[in-house]
């Protein structure tokens, strides 16, 4: 989980990665009016009064026409939802400002710059959090609702898209859902493509670098692979691995299939099992009380039973112990009973 955050981090460090998040999942017209050209990288992390680092966090600055607008990137990568992430977003947006007052950033206006709030979700699980604060306050009567806390945050959980429609968009954080998102090597290969395609100017290095970074520490350490992969360099060579492993990955993927049915079915038919073997259970249980019942009639009423009529009675069906058992009110002898 860590290589996978320290890999988000490294790709949206690049100006790049934060301009087509927001014009590709920001569909609000203020993300026409942005001047991309001024986006800049604010530092890694806040430290708040008490000395606490954060260091999920990616904050980015960008000219709206005179004025800064700060966006304000949480990676949300833990294995459960965070039920008080609007709590957690608005203190570290409130920090964010403490911060630019204490730095003297803020002498000029005297006026909070906008914040825009986005947290970047890849849990399997489904986001069932409050996306503002405000839903998680108690309602209050009245008047004294208009002095309860309000902040949303955008939230893009990633499992959320469908590969159809990222794939027709040119850009680059669709791109990486996809990887995110798909199994199929051929999928992955076609990306990779788009990839070395959008990003082939020199200028580019450093973030073909961040997606190879990617691939290496993330998608390939967690794919089934028969050898250990080498360090890779540039996005190529990706594509050379990719080329080479597809039908390993394959016939590796099939067995996996195969192996994870078998685990299914085995659990399945242990189930049923299980729950034959009690029914069968209480059904032998039954019929061995009804044996010893009759077998305590038979002693009371004729005393002590041979070896024969005790191994008659623990084998004979319910049926039988039934016909034996009404016998026993006229018979004067174990011979009136089983002799019958």
């Amino acid at each position: 989980m860590a290589e996978h955050q320290n890999s988000y981090k490294l790709l949206f460090s690049h100006a790049l990665m934060v301009e087509d998040l927001l014009k590709g999942f920001v569909r609000e017209e203020w993300v026409e009016q942005l001047d991309f050209s001024t986006l800049e990288k604010v530092s890694e992390s806040y430290v708040s009064d008490d000395i606490r680092d954060r260091e999920d966090d990616i904050v980015w600055r960008v000219r709206w026409g005179k004025s800064w607008i700060y966006i304000y990137l949480l990676l949300e990568f833990q294995s459960t939802v965070d039920h008080w992430m609007a709590v957690r977003m608005m203190t570290y947006v409130g920090l964010l400002y403490q911060d630019l007052i204490r730095t003297g950033k803020l002498i000029e206006k005297k006026k909070l710059p906008p914040v825009f709030p986005i947290v970047l979700y890849n849990g399997k699980k489904s986001w069932n959090a409050a996306t503002d604060i405000n839903e998680l306050v108690e309602e209050v009567p009245g008047s004294l609702r208009r002095y309860q806390p309000s902040m949303p945050y955008l939230l893009l959980a990633e499992r959320n898209f469908q590969d159809q429609e990222l794939k027709p968009l040119r850009n680059l954080v669709a791109a990486l859902f996809r990887l995110e998102i798909s199994q199929e090597p051929a999928h992955l290969a076609a990306v990779v493509e788009n990839l070395l395609e959008w990003l082939k100017d020199p200028e580019q290095t450093s973030l073909r670098r961040a997606f190879t970074v990617w691939f290496h520490r993330v998608l390939f350490a967690d794919k089934p692979v028969p050898q250990k992969i080498g360090p890779l360099n540039e996005l190529g060579e990706v594509r050379v691995m990719l080329a080479e492993r597809v039908q390993e990955w394959k016939r590796e993927w099939k067995r996996e299939a195969v192996k994870e049915g078998l685990n299914k079915g085995l659990k399945k038919g242990l189930k049923k099992g299980r729950m034959q073997g009690r029914q069968e259970g209480h059904r032998e249980g039954i019929h061995e009380g009804k044996s010893n019942m009759l077998r305590q009639l038979l002693e009371y009423k004729f005393g002590s039973l041979e070896e024969r009529i005790t191994e008659q009675l623990r084998t004979a069906e319910d049926q039988q112990l039934q016909e034996w058992g009404k016998r026993i009110l006229t018979a004067n002898n174990l011979n009136d009973i089983f002799d019958n």
